[in-house]
């Protein structure tokens, strides 16, 4: 069976050319050399079979947009080819083809037009197009009043109007809401049920093992690694964070080393960091810092499901508080909560703290984390007032923390209940 997609030799630079004469030169096929040259890809070889599910990983900067940009045709390689077959779809950048002065119903029908259907074709999906995006009345407006997430909401709608022979899709899902996320992966999966091959561009390791059954990360410009999703996913997070010495077996019960004394805001600069986060609230503390230990280690590649885990973090106070309550919060990838404590809740009512300006606490939640293997989002939170009362929220990172659950014998679900099992009779 013929290849969906073959990459042969694939490379791609950038020249900066001595003068514009240089340029034109290149043009024509004649030997010029460029001032400066720099390669974003080099040597990038692979093929993919009809039907396959694909996922590409690596940094950013490694040179995945700009694979994708080549596939698609929207880039030429500097080298190499690409054999393509079947009718391709693509969810590249954020408002990639959208004219802006257009509605989103104009650029509907501009955007299936480049991929080959005709009017009578793009009329009959219309309705189904603008169900999908579920963008209301703003479908008839100018896609400069759209948000991201609205854009993005109709891109993916009009991308799989018809169901493609291959799909791509880069991370402009991400900006979507959780909803609708979890609605283009349905689609995407029944499409996938009846032959399509995907190929999807995520920083998410859980989507990337949930919905490919490979994987390729792209290192330096090229293929660093290319096997079983699984696999890959775990040398992209050994390439994050890397690999912890097997040394540190007992679980701390002190201040864990990497989190000094003073009062500057490092919480960007850890593992599992989340850029996206959401944060809020009415000031006077901040959270400036956490480490997640479990089965010894700081910032393991991995938590394992049920092992203990604890979260430490730092909260400097710029005022005095007569009681302040930290918080903590678990929720699936999707936005589906999961779990939520605090200071209070956790201590059976004992834990009552109260600080004066300038003071810096650190704080720990300590959990067996009985979660089944994905990818999760965690949130922390410092609040101040009475538990039993209103609390009122001084700092609150939501999604802050990316974690990444493994365990080796699954269940159905998300939370392990521990259900015990016997056989309490049986006749003969």
């Amino acid at each position: 069976m013929s290849a969906m997609l073959t990459v042969e030799g694939l490379g791609k630079s950038y020249r900066v050319w001595g003068s514009e004469w240089l340029r034109a030169a290149s043009w024509f096929g004649l030997q010029v050399k460029p001032r400066e040259e720099h390669w974003v890809l080099r040597n990038v070889g692979f093929s993919v079979a009809p039907g396959e599910s694909i996922g590409i990983m690596g940094r950013n900067g490694a040179g995945k947009s700009t694979l994708l940009k080549l596939i698609t045709g929207t880039s030429q390689p500097t080298e190499g080819r690409i054999i393509r077959r079947g009718r391709i779809a693509a969810i590249l950048e954020l408002g990639m083809g959208f004219n802006p002065d257009l509605s989103g119903r104009e650029n509907a029908r501009h955007s299936a037009g480049l991929m080959g259907y005709t009017l009578e074709q793009i009329e009959a999906v219309l309705p189904e197009i603008q169900e999908f995006a579920e963008i209301g009345e703003y479908f008839d407006e100018p896609v400069r009043t759209y948000s991201s997430g609205m854009q993005v909401r109709v891109a993916f709608a009009v991308a799989t109007a018809f169901r493609p022979d291959l799909l791509i899709v880069d991370e402009a899902l991400s900006v979507g809401d959780a909803y609708f996320q979890a609605k283009c992966f349905k689609r995407i999966q029944s499409f996938k049920e009846k032959g399509m091959t995907l190929i999807l561009v995520s920083h998410s390791v859980g989507d990337i093992v949930k919905h490919c059954d490979r994987a390729i990360l792209i290192k330096g410009g090229a293929v660093h690694a290319d096997g079983p999703s699984r696999e890959v996913s775990n040398l992209y997070l050994d390439e994050l964070f890397g690999k912890k010495p097997a040394l540190l077996q007992a679980e701390a019960t002190d201040l864990p080393r990497e989190m000094g004394a003073g009062d500057e805001d490092v919480f960007h600069t850890r593992p599992y960091y989340n850029a996206d986060e959401h944060r809020w609230g009415q000031g006077g503390a901040r959270i400036l810092d956490y480490v997640v230990t479990s089965g010894g280690q700081e910032f393991p590649a991995r938590v394992e499901s049920g092992a203990r885990t604890a979260f430490y973090v730092k909260i400097a106070f710029d005022r005095d508080f007569d009681s302040v309550v930290p918080g903590f919060l678990v929720k699936t990838i999707e936005g589906l909560f999961l779990y939520g404590t605090n200071s209070f809740l956790s201590s059976g009512g004992q834990a009552g703290i109260s600080v004066k300006a300038g003071q810096v606490i650190v704080c720990k939640f300590t959990m067996p984390l009985d979660l089944n293997e994905a990818n999760y989002l965690v949130s922390l939170g410092i609040s101040s007032g009475d538990p039993l009362m209103e609390l009122t929220p001084l700092d609150r990172r939501y999604d802050a923390i990316v974690l990444d659950v493994a365990r080796g014998m699954q269940f159905w679900g998300m939370m392990d209940l521990k259900a015990d099992f016997e056989l309490v009779e049986a006749s003969s």
